[in-house]
């Protein structure tokens, strides 16, 4: 590690604000009082080369913060290897409490180079953008990729990978890493063991949660803790029913959009599943780690969760557990788009802050996560595709990621991609996801809940310190 007066002030502060010396405001005084914007890197770019198209300066730190979560931190460390082999010493810290740890920084001007703005935890990226807190990524899409010079980053990436980084207008902000298949997931070893087949209508799903309540075993269980998890399962169904304009007509906060029949058979067809004990008993107040523990030890049959459980729940599901993801059932035949349809896009994302003392670091030690060395590595590791295509050929892949890749291959074009989760956070993880929550638990009926998600959502769209998005 350097010496230098700017890192002896990085870690003063670090370890200033670790040690409780600094009082965290509230979010909403963090977001009115950021000091971001700029966009000056102190440490001095190089001149730009074919192997350094960022000008990195061979001697400086870079500071790297990780999510630790369903994914780990190795897949990092081995990226931050590579980066070493070229550049400066890199300083890596792995955390859950990305907002509480990092907001402070953040407005002291002193943020890490890169940052994994991931978890319950994570920091709201529409309000660093309304503060001008976020390095702009197109110069890293535009820049040639790691392994072909003669192909740009932005030409690797997964559809959709590019826009899920833009929030309403042209510049990219982040990159999510991983590429997420959402849905139902299953044990394929649970179905046969009940005799029956993965349910494609809401009629056999309700056939296959009545036979499991028969056999003692609840049709599905969720983190009713983070109830926002039910959004995995139930914006794709939305968007199945009634089209992709229901799901863009939500994430563009329009007057009634909650209110659409859609919506509304979506919400009933879920009720039906509380109403007729098909929920575990208890899901209310579990962890998603409780959640995946129960689905894992047999007693329920579906959970909603993207493509990390396997990883993350590894420790505790059993070897012929054959794990699986399916599309979200369809209600029927009427259904606006096809069964095969899912939700999937990037997830895990990362950015570059504004202030970062090390942007042009940040820029190739994100370059060097998208080269295939990184990216295959990361799928062996964690059981995850990546935003790259093509990362994973020729991988033996474990039973889940093998089901999400099929069931990815099988939905074609017929991709869903519902932003409301990340430009408006609060919104989904807290009102949205209460009021399903709520429902779910018996508390409420469907109409009641679609009143609370539109109320929310109209309360969103007139809140003139909300940064508003639209698809474009």
């Amino acid at each position: 590690m350097t010496s230098s007066p700017y890192l002896n002030r990085r870690t003063l502060i670090r370890r200033s604000a670790a040690a409780g010396l600094f009082t965290i405001p509230a979010v909403g005084a963090l977001s009115s009082c950021a000091s971001g914007g700029d966009d000056g890197d102190s440490v001095e770019r190089q001149e730009a080369t074919d192997s350094n198209p960022f000008g990195v300066s061979p001697d400086a730190e870079l500071e790297v913060v990780i999510f630790d979560g369903g994914f780990g931190d190795q897949y990092a460390l081995d990226a931050e290897e590579i980066y070493q082999g070229s550049y400066g010493s890199v300083d890596h810290t792995k955390t859950t409490e990305i907002r509480t740890r990092l907001q402070p920084r953040m407005v002291q001007g002193d943020p890490p180079d890169v940052i994994n703005n991931s978890g319950a935890d994570a920091m709201d990226i529409a309000a660093l953008l309304r503060n001008d807190q976020v390095h702009d990524l197109t110069e890293l899409l535009d820049a040639p990729s790691l392994d072909d010079p003669s192909v740009t980053v932005r030409d690797t990436l997964m559809p959709g990978v590019v826009e899920m980084g833009q929030f309403g207008s042209d510049p990219v902000y982040q990159f999510n890493y991983a590429y997420t298949v959402y849905g139902q997931w299953y044990s394929r070893t649970a179905l046969e063991r009940l005799e029956v087949e993965y349910p494609r209508t809401w009629d056999e799903m309700i056939a296959v949660c009545e036979k499991a309540k028969q056999e003692g075993i609840a049709g599905w269980t969720y983190p009713g803790v983070y109830p926002y998890y039910f959004n995995f399962t139930l914006y794709p169904f939305i968007g199945k029913i009634g089209g992709a304009d229901v799901l863009r007509a939500i994430d563009n906060l329009e007057p009634n959009a909650w209110r659409h029949d859609a919506v509304r058979a979506a919400f009933e067809a879920y009720y039906e599943l509380a109403a007729r004990g098909y929920i575990l008993q208890g899901s209310p107040g579990l962890t998603h780690e409780e959640s995946q523990d129960e689905w894992n030890q047999g007693r329920a049959l579906f959970i909603p969760n993207g493509s990390w459980v396997e990883n993350e729940s590894a420790q505790n599901t059993p070897e012929d557990f054959e794990m699986a993801v399916g599309p979200p059932t369809s209600l029927d035949s009427s259904d606006a788009m096809p069964f095969e349809t899912i939700w999937a896009s990037g997830s895990e994302p990362f950015f570059v802050p504004a202030d970062a003392a090390n942007v042009p670091g940040g820029l190739e030690f994100l370059r060097i996560m998208l080269g295939a060395e990184s990216t295959r590595n990361f799928t062996e590791l964690v059981s995850s595709l990546t935003c790259v295509r093509g990362a994973a050929d020729g991988l033996t892949l474990p039973p889940g990621l093998t089901s999400a890749s099929e069931t990815l291959a099988a939905a074609g074009d017929n991709l869903l991609i519902p932003r409301m989760p990340d430009w408006y956070r609060q919104l989904n993880n807290e009102e949205i996801g209460g009021a399903i929550a709520a429902m779910m638990a018996g508390e409420i009926e469907p109409d009641e809940a679609i009143t609370r998600c539109q109320r929310a959502a109209d309360a969103t769209a007139q809140d003139d310190s909300i940064t508003k998005f639209q698809h474009i």
